[in-house]
């Protein structure tokens, strides 16, 4: 994978893509100190080469789900790796609730959302019933983390401005939003047809124009204006940009589970001191936490491993070793690729 070699001016713009992905080209222009002409010509340039896609991230707990699920398998390193990915598209990552999902050689993880757990169970059952009969499992059932959004945090989801940050020449001192409040469920909100309608283009359009969608859904600019300002305002979606780590530079993406000692909980402290800046997604419950970092080399993979562990360790918060696994960009294979608007559909009815 070649990487790409960035201009002072398209460092600036990147970074403000992904620390600012609300903001319109004329409000990130004033925000980052370039001419929007500059701006608009580099974001173009960008976009083009695939550097980046910009997401609308649903925020489905606050419209009836109930959970987020996170799972992960160990599989047989016999069956050949492309023949997993085949079976696995057609078999699994059809199901509307998965949105992200990641495979390498005898191992992959997912994300999902879902309304209740009998969905996420019902995936999981299929899951298991497929890949055993196939002979694509080690003997070990996938493990299901499951983050019910009213006892737990998603402290980042996917926030790629921080890692950015720290391969890039870059002063910002404005400090990151945690995403905490935006997954909380702390009122369910109910839409009419028409804001279904609009709020489910939105989500599979997240770079349309107002113009645009009104074309495709067959209302009006106004009405459409409107209701996406409500969504924003009422924290129903989120816009995040996903930067393509691979032509950036970035060679690991490493997954983590720690489970932690049931006799002594880290607090809210503890917890964070396994956030650093290579964090791009990090959810935890009272008694574990799952995080997804990249990282530039093996090198520094290894020192903030190595740092995480001996802290966790030091203080005795470790129930188990840690499940740790390693995914390089130019292996790994992205099966499903921040696609929301089916889970959205799904639990909007």
């Amino acid at each position: 994978m070649s990487t790409i070699l960035l201009t002072d001016n398209e460092q600036r713009v990147l970074y403000g893509i992904l620390r600012y992905p609300q903001l319109n080209d004329s409000e990130l222009s004033g925000k980052i100190k370039v001419k929007l002409s500059t701006l608009t010509t580099v974001k173009k340039k960008l976009y083009n080469h695939k550097v980046f896609k910009k997401v609308l991230v649903p925020l489905l707990n606050r419209l009836g789900s109930e959970l987020l699920t996170v799972i992960y398998t160990q599989f047989n390193p016999v069956i050949p790796f492309e023949e997993r990915v085949s079976i696995t598209k057609d078999t699994i990552e059809v199901f509307d609730e998965i949105f992200f999902s990641v495979g390498e050689q005898e191992k992959g993880f997912s994300i999902s959302m879902a309304k209740n757990y009998s969905s996420i169970s019902r995936i999981e059952d299929i899951r298991i019933e497929t890949f055993g009969s196939l002979g694509l499992l080690e003997k070990k059932y996938p493990t299901e983390v499951i983050f019910p959004f009213e006892t737990s945090e998603i402290i980042h989801f996917f926030d790629f401005s921080r890692v950015i940050k720290s391969m890039l020449d870059i002063t910002d001192h404005e400090v990151t939003d945690m995403d905490v409040s935006y997954f909380k469920k702390d009122e369910v909100y109910s839409l009419s047809s028409k804001e279904k309608l609009v709020y489910t283009a939105l989500v599979r359009y997240p770079t349309d124009t107002v113009l645009q969608i009104s074309q495709k859904i067959g209302l009006s600019r106004h009405t459409i204006s409107l209701m996406k300002k409500k969504f924003i305002d009422l924290r129903l979606v989120k816009y995040i940009t996903v930067p393509d780590l691979g032509q950036l530079g970035f060679e690991i993406l490493v997954f983590y589970h720690y489970q932690f000692n049931p006799c002594k909980v880290p607090i809210m402290k503890d917890i964070l001191y396994l956030d650093n800046d290579s964090t791009i997604f990090f959810a935890r419950r009272k008694y574990e936490v799952i995080l997804i970092s990249a990282y530039r080399n093996y090198q520094d993979y290894k020192e903030d491993k190595m740092n995480k562990i001996c802290y966790l360790k030091e203080n005795d918060f470790i129930a188990n070793n840690p499940l740790i696994r390693e995914y390089m960009f130019g292996r790994m294979v992205v099966l499903k690729d921040f696609i929301f608007h089916p889970i959205t559909k799904n639990i909007l009815g």
